[in-house]
């Protein structure tokens, strides 16, 4: 039985874990070596190597309903994209509601983790920290959570020829603000979130701002219909049904021509090579440029669903399968992702929202029944399948589960509109019901027959 597990890291995804441990009965110590909690969310004003940074403008690219952890919704007033201070502010919130705080040693740097001797036997690791003072330290442990993250070491390309440039060559690790910049004639190279924001940011002070892409992108804003958010109109499990439903290509059609009705990626030299678009079901948006979308950032809920995952782990409550059936599914995921990526270094760190957390939710024991849902609750069953796929979902049953998650579920679109309800908005005349009955046939009998068109097609 695990008793001590040792969480490194106390950005989002070590609180988690170390909230997913108490839960399970254990004992968790989080390390976090600097003096306060938030990981990649803590803007610091000096860069600090072995350090995630951020820079000064950025916002969160994943909307707070989407992003908020399953049994603590950010509050109402929180716009629905969150500057990073903002965001820092929710997590120290949640340390406070949970009490996490007496389970994070400060300023305590993990220099070792090595297995035991007897380690086949015992599973227990040495870990070795050093304090503020450097003073070592030698602890053991049942089990280790790394949450260290993946944005602490800048990765730099390697052009031939660099070293006799003689301007400022630096990683948008180093990135604070454009005033470093301002009357400069500026290269952008990478088209990815964090150079197509930097670039636009730069833009506003620069001579002149360059984007260097070898391949293109496809340009994807924040706003989806009617000014929702990207995430909430599109990571629903209706649509995930659909696009398992309908021909790959005409989801790609039909989302590429959508996209070019707002730019034109071919008149801009944006259209990309691959053709095969991400579905909407992604795990951030595929681009930030020409002030559309800002930032990076990992979604909360699937850290904090492998945080759950983890610790049911430990405590003996979940099993890990045989490693040669763990491989194998490791290798039909990266041939996966890799169809969906021209890049495949980007493919190995980004998945299909819906079906990845289904998928943990299921090793978790706390994956929605719809079915039982239809029979018990339609009004959350049409929640749940026709709205926005919240981590709420993943508290309703099971370990874990949150007597409140139905109520966040059904009051998710008041939070989302309450930043703007800043004035009274007179009421519109609406027309009887019955008026759009016809409509609504019809459009249920074109959906109706398009699904079953293509199940017919596919099987």
């Amino acid at each position: 039985m695990v008793h001590r597990v040792a969480v490194i890291g106390a950005g989002a995804s070590g609180l988690a874990s170390v909230k997913a441990c108490i839960e399970g009965g254990l004992e968790p110590v989080c390390f976090e070596r600097g003096h306060d909690i938030g990981g990649v969310w803590n803007f610091r004003e000096s860069l600090e190597p072995g350090r995630a940074s951020i820079y000064r403008s950025l916002v969160a690219n994943t909307s707070k309903e989407m992003m908020c952890f399953s049994d603590f919704p950010m509050p109402a007033d929180y716009p629905n994209y969150l500057h990073h201070s903002q965001l820092l502010g929710y997590l120290r919130l949640y340390v406070q509601h949970f009490d996490l705080l007496r389970h994070i040693r400060f300023q305590t740097t993990v220099t070792r983790v090595a297995q035991r001797a007897g380690f086949p036997q015992s599973g227990q690791w040495d870990v070795v920290t050093v304090n503020a003072s450097g003073e070592e330290e030698k602890h053991v442990f049942d089990a280790v959570l790394v949450c260290s993250g993946q944005f602490i070491y800048p990765s730099l390309p390697d052009f031939p020829g660099h070293e006799g440039f003689p301007g400022k060559c630096s990683h948008s690790w180093e990135y604070r603000d454009p005033e470093a910049y301002r009357g400069l004639r500026v290269l952008v190279v990478g088209i990815g979130n964090s150079g197509g924001d930097i670039a636009v940011e730069i833009s506003r002070s620069a001579e002149m701002t360059f984007l260097s892409t070898r391949q293109g992108a496809w340009v994807i804003g924040r706003m989806s219909h009617r000014g929702l958010p990207l995430d909430v109109a599109h990571i629903t499990r209706f649509k995930q049904i659909l696009m398992k439903l309908l021909p790959q290509r005409l989801i790609n059609w039909l989302l590429e021509r959508a996209l070019n009705q707002k730019y034109d990626h071919r008149f801009y030299g944006l259209q990309p090579k691959h053709r095969r678009l991400f579905p909407p079901s992604l795990l951030r948006p595929t681009l930030a440029i020409l002030g559309l979308f800002q930032a990076k950032g990992p979604i909360v809920p699937l850290v904090e669903m492998q945080g759950r995952w983890a610790a049911r782990v430990f405590a003996g409550l979940s099993f890990l399968p045989p490693k040669k059936k763990m491989l194998e599914v490791i290798e039909s995921d990266r041939k996966r992702n890799s169809k969906s990526h021209s890049c495949h270094k980007s493919s190995s760190l980004k998945v299909h929202y819906i079906p990845y957390m289904d998928f943990m939710a299921q090793q978790v024991g706390v994956r929605p029944n719809l079915l039982r849902l239809l029979l018990t609750d339609p009004v959350l069953w049409a929640k749940a399948l026709f709205g926005p796929c919240t981590p709420y979902q993943y508290r309703l049953t099971g370990p874990g589960h949150w007597t409140g998650a139905r109520q966040a579920i059904l009051t998710q679109w008041d939070r989302m509109a309450q930043p703007f309800r800043t004035r009274v908005v007179p009421e519109a005349d609406s027309a009887p019901a019955y008026h759009f009955l016809p409509f609504l046939f019809v459009l249920g009998g074109i959906t109706v027959a398009t699904v079953y068109g293509a199940k017919l097609k596919l099987f």
